[in-house]
């Protein structure tokens, strides 16, 4: 019987290890296909590469499930694909019209690469489409998914000490996005 349960065990952490390694695979496909979808834009390259980053940090040390994960990092390298459709429509790049803009590009770009599940791919866009809403957050994903974001903004745009407190005041919820934050900004 030990035998057994031994043999069981070792078959699904061949399959986990597996199943791990095709996600990260998956991961390196997004990130190089959005990598040619914003080429020759390395600001924003180096952008959506630095919050992957960071919400993968986040929601390791938060203890989030692989699934919730998985979600977020595909949400985390696509979460400013509406960006360039944004300043070709209304000649901007709010985050409102990034919102609105950025589902329908995520989802061809899902679809491209392959390999999400309808309710993946449902969920990466509602985190696109809520990736500058700052109320009525709906999970850990979403919300670790702001708190990265900021923390890149805030470098990238050299925001103030006292703008970056009242956003951690308003926003940040997860101890480690807290960390980070004070950490890299000496608040």
């Amino acid at each position: 019987m030990i035998n057994e349960l031994s043999a069981y065990y070792q078959l699904v952490i061949l399959f986990l290890n597996k199943y791990f390694v095709i996600m990260k695979l998956q991961h390196a496909q997004l990130i190089k296909a959005m990598i040619a979808y914003d080429s020759g834009d390395a600001l924003r390259i180096q952008h959506f590469l630095k919050v992957h980053s960071f919400a993968v940090t986040i929601a390791r040390l938060e203890g989030l499930d692989e699934e919730s994960i998985f979600i977020l990092e595909a949400a985390a390298i696509l979460h400013d694909i509406g960006i360039h459709i944004s300043e070709i429509k209304y000649g901007n790049c709010a985050g409102k019209h990034q919102e609105e803009e950025g589902p329908a590009e995520a989802e061809k770009l899902l679809h491209a690469i392959g390999g999400y599940s309808v309710h993946q791919i449902e969920r990466i866009c509602y985190l696109i489409a809520h990736h500058h809403t700052y109320t009525n957050v709906d999970g850990m994903d979403y919300q670790i998914l702001l708190e990265a974001d900021f923390l890149v903004n805030a470098f990238e745009d050299n925001l103030n000490i006292e703008s970056i407190l009242n956003f951690e005041r308003r926003v940040f919820k997860t101890n480690s996005g807290k960390f980070l934050l004070e950490t890299m900004f000496h608040v």
